[in-house]
């Protein structure tokens, strides 16, 4: 006999569910990183050429190239955009009465 599974709603961050002490943070860097991994993909780079480009040894660049989100600071994605001809522009507004709380968002363009 099959045991039953528990099913657990989500928050809606993932890295909350699992316990994240700066889930939002974690977040935002995971969008980070995804974006950074598409744009090697795009621009057919090698993870040699990536490591140049990105001024990385062999390591980081493996570990960019596997999305340890622990390994890089916010700072650092962002330089890691620029080096791959992105802009990075950092908006803050007033957030909507009616949510709770302000919250910290990539939105790629």
């Amino acid at each position: 006999m099959i045991g039953r599974i528990a099913i657990e709603a989500s928050c809606g961050n993932v890295f909350a569910d699992l316990g994240y002490s700066n889930p939002e943070e974690a977040v935002v860097k995971s969008r980070l990183m995804q974006r950074i991994q598409e744009l090697i993909v795009e621009q057919n780079l090698t993870p040699a050429q990536t490591a140049v480009l990105l001024g990385l040894d062999k390591l980081h660049t493996s570990r960019l190239l596997r999305g340890s989100l622990r390994e890089f600071t916010t700072e650092r994605l962002f330089k890691f955009l620029n080096g791959l001809n992105q802009d990075v522009e950092i908006v803050i507004k007033q957030k909507p009465a009616t949510r709770q709380r302000a919250v910290l968002s990539v939105i790629p363009v």
